[in-house]
């Protein structure tokens, strides 16, 4: 089961970075003819502006279950750094439980919602749905939970080790 979710989180892994890696290459080209048709071409573009806005969230949000399978995200240790290692390993189950709680209903159920909700909703340069957009809250909340799980079954395994 271990080489399992190890096989999974590179493939995740993998997968998240390329995406990304995508999503900050397109940021980057459309900044820059956003700066260079306002600046040079007195013609700004419209396009440009919103989907820069739309990859940005996207990229923030993979991006960020992206940290929660690395367990890169900035955290306050004061507590965790104090109590023995079997209490922190409860601790740490406690913190998941709750992440997998938020994820699952503000960002699956909430983002389902909304996606329903505009999905006749159009984005006013683009005309996409808006539902489209917001897709990636319920996306980002199944990879969040996936890494979670991943992450606490590294915490009670007993050889605990993630390699790059």
């Amino acid at each position: 089961m271990h080489s399992s979710f190890i096989r999974l989180r590179k493939a995740l892994d993998s997968f998240l970075l390329s995406i990304c890696g995508i999503a900050i290459v397109s940021l980057v080209c459309t900044v820059t003819w956003q700066v260079f048709s306002r600046y040079v071409l007195n013609n700004p573009s419209t396009i440009t502006d919103e989907l820069s806005r739309y990859l940005m969230i996207w990229l923030g949000l993979l991006g960020g279950s992206y940290l929660f399978g690395r367990k890169g995200h900035l955290a306050i240790t004061l507590m965790s750094d104090s109590i023995p290692p079997a209490a922190n390993k409860i601790l740490q189950l406690v913190i998941n439980l709750l992440i997998i709680i938020f994820a699952n209903l503000a960002m699956l159920r909430g983002g389902w919602l909304l996606i329903q909700r505009t999905m006749q909703q159009f984005s006013p340069a683009l005309q996409i749905p808006m539902g489209y957009v917001y897709m990636i809250l319920p996306i980002s909340a199944v990879l969040i939970s996936l890494y979670i799980i991943m992450n606490t079954y590294d915490l009670f395994a007993k050889e605990h080790v993630i390699k790059d």
